[in-house]
């Protein structure tokens, strides 16, 4: 059995280590090692986006880092109990025309007893901005 830790129920500790894994994993840009933090049949909302299972998320996120580059990303835990974590994130990066942008949104995520992401909803909105007007680098 697949097994992701910390598990649930979290702790403050445990949920803020599990949002740094994701930012970290996220940030890495790599399709496959982000994709085996969810269940083999996990359920996402990415903005007017419906994805279920992990294939299609390694496939979503394939599509997604080819279009955002240099794509940096931070997220902060909002709450949690027991099995489900709210956190607040935001992320840049350029288009294929030079164009930078800042993405704001909050996710909501749910995990099963091995620490494996079953659902993740997220709420995302898109500014441009200035390369000088920057956040992460």
């Amino acid at each position: 059995m697949e097994k992701k830790l910390p598990v649930p129920p979290f702790t403050l500790e445990t949920a803020k280590q599990k949002v740094q894994m994701a930012e970290d994993a996220w940030n890495s840009r790599d399709p496959e090692r982000v994709c085996m933090a969810y269940t083999i049949d996990t359920e996402w909302r990415n903005r007017s986006e419906f994805i279920k299972g992990r294939e299609a998320v390694k496939a979503f996120l394939k599509r997604k880092w080819e279009k955002e580059s240099d794509y940096r990303l931070k997220k902060e835990l909002w709450c949690f109990m027991e099995n489900r974590l709210a956190v607040r994130f935001e992320y840049e990066y350029h288009d294929d025309k030079g164009q930078w942008w800042r993405a704001y949104g909050n996710e909501n995520w749910e995990f099963d007893e091995n620490g494996l992401m079953a659902k993740r909803f997220a709420s995302i909105n898109d500014l441009a901005i200035k390369e000088q007007d920057r956040k992460f680098r």
